[in-house]
């Protein structure tokens, strides 16, 4: 039953004073809307989860903050699933456990998705700033194809346009239809959702957001880029260590298996043998290419 405006899903692994931090700006920011906020625990090892409910312990009694513990790590896609299949929001906003909302942006963001002329947009992003200042490249982008994705991976440079998969050349305070988001900051509208369903957990934790915005647009929806509005994301925070700059191998693997799931998924039809086979050599290639640099460092 649809009973409020606005469901946040938030998904927590492992990292307390994250999602607490990321929780806290939610609850900070006085809004006109109904909204619950789901925190989905992916079978968490340390005892963030106990820390977690112990420090919202008023807000889940009153059924502000709601826990879903799963029993095993099926991946963010999976996660965010159980939690919009309970839903009550007519919009729902996936959010990261390693972002700040800043002030007003959820009000400015629902604002805009509730306004008439705007019906057809299907799901929309904010600005997503870096804690240095810089603006997360993934919160406007195209979608990937072998000619931009190449010249991203490789870091070329054309006049071309091919190398388009980053929109730089937009206004990063502007508002735009775009292609695709980043599951960072993603407010969806649920008829949307009830039109192509959930996210795809065949993707484990890279990819889902890619391939959910494609399937919106597929459908005839629109998706939005809104720059007035604004998160912070401390990207990597979750996954790196922070002195030597690892990351967890499998969170690597998974990146690279994202990028053959999507591929296979949307584009195999569209090209020739030929280009689907040196898309799935580079894939491979860059996947160890990245395991050995990761193992390297110290």
């Amino acid at each position: 039953m649809r009973n409020l405006d606005l469901s946040i899903i938030i998904v927590n692994y492992n990292t307390f004073k994250l999602t607490k931090e990321t929780i806290d700006s939610c609850l900070a920011e006085p809004t006109h809307y109904t909204y619950e906020i789901f925190l989905v625990d992916n079978k968490s090892t340390d005892d963030s989860l106990e820390k977690l409910e112990d420090y919202f312990k008023d807000e889940i009694s009153r059924g502000t903050v709601k826990v879903i513990a799963n029993s095993s790590n099926g991946g963010f896609a999976k996660a965010n699933n159980l939690a919009i299949e309970q839903a009550g929001g007519e919009y729902i906003l996936l959010l990261n456990s390693d972002t700040l909302v800043k002030e007003a942006t959820i009000d400015k963001c629902m604002d805009y998705m509730t306004k008439g002329t705007n019906a057809d947009v299907g799901a929309l992003g904010c600005k997503v700033s870096l804690e240095d200042g810089s603006l997360d490249k993934a919160c406007k982008r195209s979608f990937p194809n072998p000619a931009n994705a190449f010249y991203k991976l490789f870091n070329v440079k054309t006049s071309s346009g091919k190398d388009d998969y980053n929109l730089d050349d937009l206004d990063d305070d502007g508002v735009y239809e775009i292609d695709c988001l980043v599951g960072a900051f993603m407010l969806v509208r649920r008829t949307a959702i009830d039109d192509i369903g959930l996210l795809d957990d065949t993707f484990f934790m890279y990819g889902e957001d890619i391939d959910w915005c494609y399937r919106i647009k597929q459908a005839g929806w629109r998706i939005v880029y809104f720059g007035e509005a604004e998160i912070i994301h401390y990207k990597g925070a979750s996954s790196e260590d922070k002195k030597t700059k690892k990351r967890n191998p499998k969170l690597i693997y998974e990146f690279y298996r994202a990028m053959y799931i999507f591929y296979r998924k949307h584009y195999t039809k569209k090209y020739n043998v030929f280009v689907n086979i040196a898309v799935y050599i580079g894939i491979a290639v860059l996947l160890v290419f990245n395991l050995i640099r990761n193992a390297l460092r110290s």
